[in-house]
This record gives C-alpha cells, sequence and structure tokens, in this order.
C-alpha cells in the first residue's frame, strides 16, 4: 500500500472528478444559484428594513430586496453544496465500502472528501459573490465570500455526514432542503418580526451574521466565521465515526471467513481499485 500522501491523492482527484461528471450539480451550481438570487430580487419589495446585527451589537438598514438576495444566496450556497456533497456521498458508498475491504485507508478517504468540500465550497462562493455584485451593492466583497464559504462548508459537512447515515436518497434529499429552509427562514430580517433566542446554534447563524455584516454595514465579525468551521469539523468528525462503525463489521466479516486479513493483491494497489471502479462506473 503507498502511504497516506498518495492514498489521499488519489482518493480526491477521484472525488472531484465523479463531481464534474455529475450533471445535476453542474446544473444546480450554475443556475439555480442566479435564478434563486433573481427570485428574490423580483419578489422582495424595495420598503427598508432595520434588523440587529448580535455579533456587532448594532443595527443595519437596507432595502428589502438586498436583503432577500444575499439571504438568498446564502440558503443558494446552502442547498448546492448540501445536494452535491450527499449525492456523492451517497453513491460513491458501495465503493467506498470495497475500497476498505482491498485496504484502503479510511481517514485520508475521508479527509480527501472534505477537502473537496471545501474547494467547491469556495468555487461556489466566489460565483455566488460575482452574481450577487452584479445587483446589490455589497461593501465588502471579501468578508462577503469568507461567509458563503462557510456556509458551504457547514451544509458540505452535514452533506458529508448524511450520505453515511442515511439509508434512502429521499431521506437525505428531505433533511437537506428541510434543514436549509427552518436554518434560513428563521435567521431572514426580512421575514423575522421578533428576536429569537437560541440561534447561535443553528449551522448558518455565524455565516449569516458575516454576510449581513459584511453586505451592509462596515463592520466585521471575524470570530463568527469558526462557527461555519466548527460545524463542518463536527460533521465530518461524526461522518467519520459512522462510518468507521458501518464498515468495521464488514471487515471483520471478512477477515473471520478467511481467517487472514483481506487481501490488497486481489484488487490491486487501493489506487488501482479507485481507477478500476470508476472505469466500471462510466
Amino acid at each position: 500500500m503507498r502511504p497516506y500522501p498518495a492514498a489521499f491523492a488519489e482518493m480526491l482527484h477521484c472525488t472531484l472528478l465523479g463531481q464534474l461528471r455529475n450533471r445535476m450539480a453542474l446544473l444546480l451550481a450554475v443556475a439555480f444559484i442566479p435564478a434563486w438570487i433573481a427570485v428574490a430580487r423580483l419578489c422582495a419589495s424595495d420598503r427598508e428594513v432595520r434588523f440587529s446585527l448580535d455579533s456587532l451589537g448594532t443595527q443595519a438598514v437596507s432595502q428589502a430586496s438586498h436583503v432577500s438576495q444575499v439571504v438568498n444566496a446564502l440558503a443558494a450556497v446552502t442547498l448546492v453544496t448540501g445536494f452535491v456533497t450527499f449525492m456523492e456521498t451517497f453513491k460513491a458508498g458501495e465503493m467506498d465500502r470495497r475500497l476498505l475491504l482491498a485496504g484502503y485507508p479510511r481517514v485520508p478517504m475521508l479527509l480527501a472528501k472534505v477537502t473537496a468540500v471545501a474547494l467547491i465550497a469556495a468555487l461556489l462562493a466566489l460565483y455566488t459573490v460575482a452574481v450577487l455584485g452584479a445587483s446589490v451593492s455589497v461593501r465588502q466583497l471579501g468578508p462577503l465570500a469568507l461567509g458563503l464559504f462557510g456556509a458551504g462548508l457547514a451544509y458540505g459537512g452535514i452533506g458529508l455526514l448524511l450520505g453515511s447515515l442515511v439509508r434512502g436518497e429521499l431521506e437525505g434529499f428531505f433533511l437537506v432542503i428541510m434543514l436549509s429552509l427552518v436554518d434560513t427562514g428563521l435567521q431572514n430580517p426580512v421575514f423575522t418580526v421578533v428576536d429569537l433566542s437560541g440561534l447561535e446554534v443553528l449551522p448558518l447563524y455565524g455565516a449569516n451574521q458575516l454576510t449581513l455584516a459584511a453586505a451592509f454595514t462596515s463592520g466585521i465579525p471575524w470570530t463568527h466565521s469558526l462557527l461555519s468551521l466548527a460545524w463542518a469539523a463536527a460533521t465530518s468528525a461524526a461522518a467519520l465515526l459512522v462510518f468507521h462503525v458501518r464498515t468495521r463489521s464488514h471487515c471483520a466479516v471478512g477477515t473471520a471467513a478467511t481467517g487472514v486479513p483481506a487481501p490488497v493483491t486481489a484488487a490491486g494497489p487501493p489506487e488501482a481499485a479507485v481507477r478500476t471502479s470508476l472505469r466500471r462506473s462510466r
């Protein structure tokens, strides 16, 4: 078996390749984000909205249509990242289990998936900032991109966890949709008429505070960006734990049946097994 870095690089390459071949993921990324922002622009009014930013201890004022576009952009990033991550993780589950039986290490496999999530979230954040900047006068583009990136990381980790946990695609899609709708809906200043407590525990709280502050104020709540990283780290660790628990019994059965560890030579090195499985899936 090759060292961990080689296993990580090969799995990262294959994961990104699988994402590029996912036409639904590409369609969601390219079309859904600007469409969802356009819907907010057309449906929201131009009345002024005053809302509180707890992260800065101040209030901001902007047009309802502009606030809705920023919130919808955040929601679109979460939905797209959550969907594509869940789809890739769920569909690759059987191949991942076979690779483990062939001797592929778990940690590089998950780290490669998390790195792929980070790359996808970064690309979506840059694309969304470009689309959003064409219709909204954003004060700070850099922090806005950071907030969108954090939202993608948080829901990418959630998609990774759901892909390892649920038994069917419908359950995963439903959970991603409902969690995103509740998360963004409760924190939307246009719809929220009372101050709610306990929002700090939601996955998007830090990203929502950062994006709204970056779009409509000159302040930046840098510490709130760490909340998204904490959610991504926690869900990724939980996904590793679930994957370890579910696959350990398979590996133990294979070892007990033969009396020796599952042979790597039957399928070649793990990197070759990845390439073979990808060729078969074409």
